[in-house]
């Protein structure tokens, strides 16, 4: 018996690609609601409560009401909006996050799917909080550059606009304030959020997510050996994540935005001067993939026990 999907705000550029990701999977089948009843809350409720799993594509006030709409006590929901992160009773919905995790996503019936830049940061910085490499209460940044495909139909417009791009490069969230704070610092393990510099570069979609640390300020000065394999057991086996060795990183001279294409994977990098004690903790991914659609879709997998890498981009 198939699984009965419906994605409420699919004629998005996160919603497309998640449909595109599902398409023609016989263990499947998608709930559709016609263009001209998109925003009749009475169809959306019939395809919301008529679903087994409902990918909320939507901004945040509209997930929300999206969710209040769903009146039986077994739909599950997927949510790609920022709406319910660090909400309670929402299982947070990045596999990779700790062990045991991915079991508590599989048992869970509503799942917050992460941000982009989140998805990179936490990567990067979770299996060193938990391997006490990095202490929990360490003043750590963040920075990089993101496709602006991640600012949804208004930022692409402005940048394939008759004008032209705004910029080759933007840096935003100059505020501090950024929306991915709250979810980066509880999910993480850290004591406070993480100074967060992001930018946006004229290129539709990639991330590129630097996390620099200095090794020997450190307790216990860990070696550029110790973080190196800490994440290297974290995502041991992964299909998905990937932790490039350490004389494969060292021989790089540069890393494009584009570096995992248009894929769902994951590509860890630890960039290091072994001399000063210094790294630039560094991941790799799609804005769209790993970062929004690839990761939708690899969680409604584990909700609906199906193998876990159906239909990514891999």
């Amino acid at each position: 018996m198939s699984s009965r999907i419906f994605i409420d705000g699919g004629h998005g550029t996160t919603g497309i690609e998640i449909a595109e990701r599902l398409a023609g999977r016989p263990e499947l089948t998608l709930l559709t609601v016609e263009e001209k009843d998109r925003r009749d809350a009475g169809a959306r409720r019939a395809a919301l409560n008529a679903a087994d799993i409902v990918i909320l594509c939507l901004p945040d006030d509209a997930a929300r009401e999206a969710v209040a709409l769903i009146d039986n006590d077994h739909t599950r929901v997927i949510d790609a909006s920022t709406a319910h992160r660090v909400a309670d009773g929402w299982t947070y919905g990045f596999p990779e996050l700790e062990p045991g995790h991915r079991a508590r996503l599989a048992e869970s019936r509503f799942v917050a799917n992460p941000g982009c830049w989140p998805t990179g940061f936490l990567a990067l910085v979770r299996p060193l909080v938990l391997a006490g490499l990095l202490p929990a209460d360490w003043p750590v940044s963040v920075s990089g550059a993101t496709g602006y495909s991640g600012g949804g139909k208004a930022m692409i417009a402005d940048y394939e606009g008759a004008a032209g791009a705004p910029s080759a490069y933007r840096p935003y969230g100059l505020s501090l304030t950024h929306k991915h704070l709250p979810e980066m610092t509880r999910y993480s393990g850290l004591a406070h959020p993480p100074i967060f510099a992001p930018g946006v570069a004229n290129a539709y979609r990639g991330m590129i997510v630097e996390v620099p640390l200095h090794l020997n300020a450190l307790p216990g000065a860990p070696s550029v050996g110790d973080v190196h394999a800490a994440l290297a057991a974290a995502y041991e086996g992964s299909p998905i994540v990937s932790v490039a060795a350490l004389d494969e990183s060292a021989a790089m001279s540069g890393l494009a935005l584009e570096h995992v294409g248009a894929t769902d994977r994951l590509a860890l990098f630890v960039f290091a001067n072994e001399a000063t004690g210094q790294v630039r903790l560094t991941a790799a991914l799609d804005n769209l993939g790993k970062g929004a659609a690839g990761a939708a879709a690899q969680n409604l997998n584990i909700l609906a026990g199906l193998p876990e890498t159906a239909g990514l981009r891999l």
